[in-house]
C-alpha cells in the first residue's frame, strides 16, 4: 500500500511544472515576508530585486504595441504592490526593533538610499520625499485612474456595436467564421483587461496612501521607542530614525513610481503596429515645429542676460534631430509609375439593308 501510494505521488509530482509553482511560491513569500522578521542582508536582496521587476514591467509597457499583447499587466501590478507592500512592512519591523543600532540596521540600500537624498539636511531630504510622494499619487496615479475608468467605460458601451459589426461581416462573407471566432475573442479580451485595469489602478492610489501612512508610523514610532525603550538623546533619534524613514520610503517609492508609470503606459496607449518608441519617434520629427522651436530658442539666445550657450546649442541641434529621425524612419517602396490607359476599342461596322450600322 506504501509502495503504491509513493509511486502515484512521484507520477503526481512528475506531471507537476516548475513555471506553474512560481505564483503559489510568490505568494507564499508574500505571507512569509508579513509575518515572519527578516535579517538585513535578505532586505537588501529583495529590494534590489523590487526596483529592477519595476524597471523591467515599465521597459515591457513601453515596447508594447497594443495592451493585449501584455494581458497579465493587472495581476502582475497586483503581485508586485504586494510585494512592495510586504518589503515595507518588514523593513518597518527592522526598524522599529533594531534601529538604535545605527545607520545600517534595516540594510545598507535604505541607509544608502537616505544618505543620497538627504544629503546632510534631514529637512531637505524630507521635503524631496514629500515631493515625489505628490508626484506619484497626485500626478501619475490619478491620471491613470481617470483614464482607466474612461476606457473601462467606452469599451463596455462599443462592445454591442463591435459584435454586430463582425456578424454583418460575416454574413456579408467578407470574413470567414474562424476569423469571426478570433475577433470575437479578442473582443473579450479587451472588454476584460480594461474592465480589470480599472481596478488593478485603485492598487496603485492606495499603495501610495499605504507609503505615506508607513512613513508617519516609522518617523513618530521610531522616536518613541528610541527615546522612551532605549534612552537616545532626542537629537539622535531624530537622526538615525529619520535617515532609516526617508531611505525606506524612498526604496519603496522609487518602484511604486515605476509601477504608476508602467500603468499610465498601458492605458494611454494606441493600439498600432508600432511601438511607442517608434510612434514618438516619426511623430515628433515635424519638420516645420521643430524648425518655429529652433527659432524661438535662437531669440532667446541673443537676448542680453540669457544663457546663450544653452539657447543657441539647442536651436542649431534642433535641424540635426529632424535629420537623424528622418534617417531612421522606415522608407516606403517606390511604387512603379501608372500604366496610360489603354485606348478604347472600336466596334466593327455591319450591313443591314441600305446603311451602316454598328453590330451590338
Amino acid at each position: 500500500m506504501s509502495s503504491l501510494t509513493l509511486s502515484n505521488l512521484r507520477q503526481n509530482l512528475s506531471q507537476v511544472s516548475m513555471t506553474g509553482l512560481s505564483i503559489p511560491a510568490l505568494v507564499l513569500v508574500i505571507v512569509a515576508m508579513l509575518v515572519l522578521p527578516l535579517p538585513a542582508w535578505l532586505l537588501d536582496v529583495l529590494f534590489t530585486f523590487n526596483i529592477a521587476s519595476s524597471l523591467l514591467i515599465v521597459l515591457i509597457a513601453i515596447n508594447t504595441r497594443k495592451p493585449l499583447e501584455f494581458s497579465s499587466f493587472p495581476s502582475v501590478l497586483l503581485f508586485a504592490t504586494m510585494l512592495r507592500l510586504a518589503l515595507n512592512v518588514a523593513s518597518t519591523r527592522v526598524i522599529l526593533v533594531k534601529g538604535h543600532e545605527g545607520e545600517e540596521a534595516a540594510g545598507q540600500v535604505i541607509a544608502a538610499f537616505g544618505h543620497f537624498v538627504i544629503g546632510g539636511n534631514y529637512l531637505v531630504g524630507f521635503i524631496i520625499f514629500m515631493i515625489l510622494m505628490i508626484i506619484n499619487f497626485i500626478v501619475v496615479t490619478k491620471g491613470a485612474g481617470r483614464v482607466s475608468e474612461v476606457n473601462a467605460r467606452f469599451t463596455l458601451d462599443a462592445m454591442p456595436g463591435k459584435q454586430m459589426s463582425i456578424d454583418a461581416d460575416l454574413n456579408a462573407g467578407v470574413i470567414d467564421q474562424e476569423t469571426a471566432k478570433k475577433r470575437r475573442e479578442e473582443l473579450s479580451q479587451e472588454s476584460d483587461f480594461f474592465g480589470s485595469m480599472d481596478g488593478a489602478s485603485k492598487f496603485v492610489s492606495g499603495d501610495a496612501i499605504a507609503g505615506l501612512l508607513i512613513l508617519v508610523i516609522n518617523l513618530v514610532g521610531g522616536l518613541i521607542i528610541g527615546v522612551i525603550q532605549h534612552d537616545m538623546p532626542v537629537g539622535e533619534a531624530a537622526r538615525v530614525y529619520s535617515l532609516l524613514t526617508i531611505g525606506d520610503g524612498l526604496v519603496a517609492q522609487i518602484p511604486g513610481l515605476f509601477l504608476s508609470l508602467a500603468t499610465a503606459i498601458i492605458v494611454t496607449r494606441v493600439t498600432t503596429s508600432e511601438s511607442m518608441t517608434e510612434q514618438a519617434t516619426t511623430q515628433l520629427a515635424n519638420p516645420s515645429a521643430l524648425f518655429i522651436s529652433a527659432s524661438f530658442l535662437a531669440i532667446l539666445g541673443v537676448v542680453p542676460g540669457m544663457p546663450h550657450i544653452v539657447f543657441l546649442t539647442l536651436a542649431l541641434a534642433a535641424p540635426r534631430w529632424v535629420s537623424w529621425c528622418s534617417s531612421a524612419r522606415p522608407s516606403l517602396p517606390r511604387m512603379p509609375p501608372p500604366r496610360p490607359p489603354a485606348p478604347p476599342r472600336k466596334r466593327p461596322r455591319s450591313w443591314t439593308g441600305t446603311m451602316w450600322t454598328r453590330s451590338t
